[in-house]
């Protein structure tokens, strides 16, 4: 059986990691206004999940998904999405048009958010072993990264060129396609390999 203070340490743990992640992301990032937008979801999402937890904690693998969808939006702000080493490497190894980091980003972008979405509709909904909860899973990834593109968009009217680094198309005329393809992908993935998991931590976060 999980201890208290084993559960405890998790969420503790995780939240000093994204803490950390975020404060050596902002130390002289390439850009520091897609620093800035890419960062907003750890910024918003970190007191707003801390600031709950009593009345609503989240379980451990939602939260180290949290932890590591943190890294990836990090990652991504410091260097800005185009110019990530990992994916620098990854377009020379498999001889790549380009730099696949945002498309990495996109992926995270539907395989952790299914999680949350699935964790909220289970314990808030009566969906909880619904045959809809997955469809509805995925429908609502699809919808925010939707409404994601739609950000960038808006960034690009705002900002013209010097959004570009935030837009991260890599001259793709289907870039906008490609993402949110990326995060169904995602969604569907993390629904296929984690579900089973996500209901025992789920049992176990209710005992």
């Amino acid at each position: 059986m999980t201890t208290l203070p084993a559960r405890r340490t998790v969420p503790a743990l995780a939240a000093a990691f994204v803490l950390a992640v975020l404060l050596v992301s902002g130390l002289q990032p390439r850009d520091r206004p897609t620093w800035a937008l890419e960062t907003f979801w750890i910024v918003l999402g970190l007191p707003l999940i801390v600031a709950v937890w009593r009345r609503f904690p989240l379980t451990d693998l939602l939260v180290c998904l949290l932890a590591v969808h943190a890294l990836v939006l990090a990652t991504g702000g410091h260097y800005t999405y185009a110019q990530v080493p990992l994916g620098d490497w990854l377009r020379d190894a498999f001889h790549l048009s380009r730099n696949p980091y945002d498309r990495i980003g996109h992926l995270m972008q539907g395989f952790v958010p299914a999680i949350l979405v699935r964790e909220l509709l289970v314990r808030t909904s009566p969906l909880r072993g619904s045959r809809w909860l997955a469809p509805l899973t995925v429908c609502a990834c699809l919808a925010f990264s939707a409404f994601f593109e739609l950000l960038e968009w808006w960034a690009s009217l705002i900002g013209g060129h010097s959004a570009d680094a935030f837009l991260a198309t890599q001259g793709d005329i289907w870039d906008t396609q490609w993402d949110m393809f990326c995060a169904l992908i995602g969604a569907v993935l993390s629904l296929l390999l984690l579900s089973r998991l996500h209901d025992r931590r789920l049992a176990a976060l209710a005992r």
